[in-house]
């Protein structure tokens, strides 16, 4: 399975849930939105909602600045 996490491609054996794509890549789950084919899907369903092949998901990092 075949999913692009902010313009790079990454190649699963399997079908995983947004937390678990996460903990693959490595990328730390505080302080990130994530974003499916366009859609906000809230953290209280990463562990829920599974990917499928073709999904475009990107990755918002909270900053702070003003």
């Amino acid at each position: 399975m075949e999913i692009t996490v902010n313009q790079q491609n990454y190649e699963f054996n399997n079908p995983c849930s947004v937390e678990q794509m996460l903990s693959v890549i490595n990328v730390q789950a505080k302080g990130i939105a994530v974003a499916i084919n366009q859609t906000i899907i809230s953290k209280s369903a990463w562990a829920e909602h599974e990917l499928k092949h073709g999904d475009q998901v990107i990755l918002i990092k909270a900053t702070q600045g003003g």
